[in-house]
């Protein structure tokens, strides 16, 4: 399944680059995350919460960096489970910062995402209607958090 976003965030991109790459700043920016902990440069451990239809799951997950381009681009893969076994995931997402002028940056990102076992069942659908959901209150969390910076 590919899952497309594009969202806007006023903040210098050094700023922004920097902030999305601290654990804190996504352990409390992402909807149900419960655990953020970076393992090292390039890795990331991330325990996630969430409803998916009418189920509720609690994904652990490994995150790597794999392309480091600061400040603009990123690549990293991702593969982990539901701890109550509903499902395995894996990940590969591109995300790219694109500076707008005016104290704008434009974030983009796709994410091609395996999804197997019973979470499947919800399909295409649902899971980014699902994405769309978590991609606006992450956006709005964000924002705000930025806003605290300044």
């Amino acid at each position: 399944m590919q899952i497309l976003g594009k969202f806007t965030v006023k903040a210098p991109i050094q700023t922004l680059w920097s902030t999305l790459l601290e654990p804190e700043t996504i352990g409390t920016c992402l909807p149900g995350a419960e655990k953020v902990e970076k393992i090292d440069q390039k890795t990331y451990d991330t325990v996630v919460k969430q409803k998916v239809g009418p189920i509720k799951v609690k994904l652990a997950f490994r995150n790597v960096l794999t392309v480091v381009q600061p400040p603009t681009h990123l690549e990293l893969v991702g593969e982990g489970e539901d701890m109550t076994k509903l499902g395995h995931i894996k990940q590969k997402t591109t995300i790219d910062l694109k500076d707008l002028g005016n104290g704008e940056v434009e974030v983009s990102y796709e994410s091609e995402v395996d999804v197997v076992g019973k979470l499947a069942m919800f399909g295409d659908r649902i899971m980014k209607s699902k994405a769309k959901d978590v991609e606006k209150e992450f956006t709005k969390n964000l924002a705000e958090k930025l806003k605290n910076l300044s």
